[in-house]
């Protein structure tokens, strides 16, 4: 995985590369997934849910740039895999799930660093207000039904993404646009 599907991929930071090495993902799949927890393709898991590929979560934290001084907030996308690998990257980890971060506003936060361990359509203001002012987002991102790994800043209490690179991340249907019309 480091070597064929990491660093042949532009994932070359050695913080980001010696988590993964020390992050077992069998661990984080079913019985009948281990044998092909490292493929290069989303693992679907028991819950509905499903376990991005390594070069998702590889190319997220290495856009990330986590630190030690980093409060962070992920909103993890099934596995517990990417919290796995933040955890001691970070000063603090809060980890939630789709459902409670679609759900209403939170409290005003001080979060430096937010994850979202999926492709989302929206980034909804219950989390945006988690955000502490200039924190960082990283995120799948979908448009136009394709979806790319972006990044982001607060600031002046907006999130503005771009987009880095076309890639399969798994979609999280609590962060869906409402259905409409168009031309």
């Amino acid at each position: 995985m480091i070597d064929s599907q990491l660093r042949t991929s532009g994932v070359n930071d050695h913080g980001v590369l010696a988590r993964m090495a020390a992050v077992p993902r069998e661990d984080f799949v079913p019985a009948a997934a281990k044998g092909f927890a490292y493929m290069d393709r989303a693992i679907s898991l028991e819950n509905g849910r499903y376990l991005a590929p390594p070069l998702v979560q590889g190319m997220m934290l290495q856009e990330a740039r986590p630190e030690r001084s980093d409060k962070a907030l992920l909103v993890d996308g099934g596995s517990g895999y990417l919290a796995e690998l933040l955890r001691p990257l970070v000063g603090s980890l809060e980890v939630i799930s789709p459902e409670d971060a679609a759900a209403a506003a939170g409290a005003q936060g001080d979060f430096s660093l937010l994850i979202v361990d999926g492709a989302i359509e929206q980034l909804p203001d219950s989390l945006v207000s988690r955000l502490a002012d200039d924190g960082r987002v990283v995120t799948g991102w979908v448009r136009d039904g394709i979806t790319r790994l972006a990044t982001g800043r607060l600031a002046a209490g907006e999130v503005a993404l771009l987009p880095l690179a076309e890639i399969g991340i798994p979609a999280l249907p609590e962060f869906a646009k409402p259905k409409g019309w168009s031309f």
